[in-house]
């Protein structure tokens, strides 16, 4: 089976073109074989504009309506390395990607971040190739479920949820600083504080540094997500 036959079983036709070809295409495929004509990177540039504006449409339409708050979370939550990499595992289009020998030898087949940018670079060639119509039987077949069970989303990992947040609008990291240290040796108290652009986002308190961190986080998503 390859790509067009899979397309195929999902009831798109498509002869063999450049852009799907391309694609599936690693920068370290192009470097080790001059005939390929390009690699996917250009074509991750349009999948996630792709992807940005369906799902957020889709969130705008959601029943009962979303706060903007909620809406952002949820985005960032769909449209990240993360979410994408599971959908490429669960669409099984790992098998399709063409990698340098190197990169197959060290395990990118199934690395997150090679099988996130296949998988924005896949519906980008998709929609440019046969438009919006056919793009979204794969996206209300594979990332619709997602959309009407968003409580699978929630977790209790407030930092990267925080994270997730904040780069849904900006490319930029939040960093946590240590404010206070108090108690004894053996049940020490830490006070840390959840910082973007030495803008002060929440405070949070615990034994540990990571239990303050994530409280930290906790704390600025309260505030943020409203």
């Amino acid at each position: 089976m390859n790509i067009y036959d899979w397309l195929n079983k999902h009831g798109i036709e498509i002869s063999r073109h450049q852009l799907i070809d391309d694609a599936f295409t690693h920068t370290s495929y192009l470097n080790e074989h001059k005939q390929a004509l390009h690699d996917n990177e250009r074509l991750e540039f349009m999948g996630d504009a792709v992807m940005q504006i369906w799902v957020s449409e889709q969130l705008f339409r959601k029943e009962p309506v979303l706060s903007e708050g909620q809406m952002s979370r949820y985005r960032a939550a769909i449209v990240c390395e993360k979410s994408f990499a599971a959908l490429m595992r669960k669409m099984k289009l790992g098998q399709f990607i063409r990698l340098g020998a190197g990169e197959e030898k060290n395990g990118g087949r199934d690395r997150d971040s090679i099988l996130a940018d296949t998988f924005e670079a896949f519906i980008g060639a998709l929609y440019l190739t046969a438009g919006m119509e056919k793009t979204e039987i794969i996206l209300d077949r594979y990332v619709s479920p997602i959309i009407e069970n968003l409580e699978s989303l929630e977790n209790t990992d407030y930092k990267t949820r925080l994270q997730e947040y904040v780069q849904s609008d900006i490319r930029k990291a939040v960093e946590y600083r240590l404010i206070s240290e108090s108690g004894p040796s053996n049940n020490p108290v830490f006070v840390i504080g959840a910082y973007l652009d030495e803008v002060l986002l929440g405070k949070g308190t615990g034994h540990s540094k990571k239990e303050a961190q994530q409280m930290a986080a906790k704390e600025a998503l309260k505030i943020l997500v409203k």
